[in-house]
């Protein structure tokens, strides 16, 4: 389905508004397509342990 001129117009208005918000989202599903579709098993091993060590730092101190 293609988008209108009034759609692109507001989608382009919107990512402008929201740079840090679209940045996120597109780094969170890079992120959970490479895991899904690329990520070797000694990838995953790297990111539990990249994962656990953030965890510790941000939430559990």
């Amino acid at each position: 389905m293609a988008l209108t001129e009034a759609q692109k117009r507001a989608k382009e208005k919107y990512n402008e508004k929201n740079r840090e918000k679209t940045r996120y989202y597109s780094y969170k599903a890079t992120a959970k397509s490479f895991i899904r579709n690329n990520a070797t098993l000694e990838d995953l091993k790297e990111l539990e342990i990249l994962i656990k060590e953030i965890k510790e730092e941000k939430f559990e101190n």
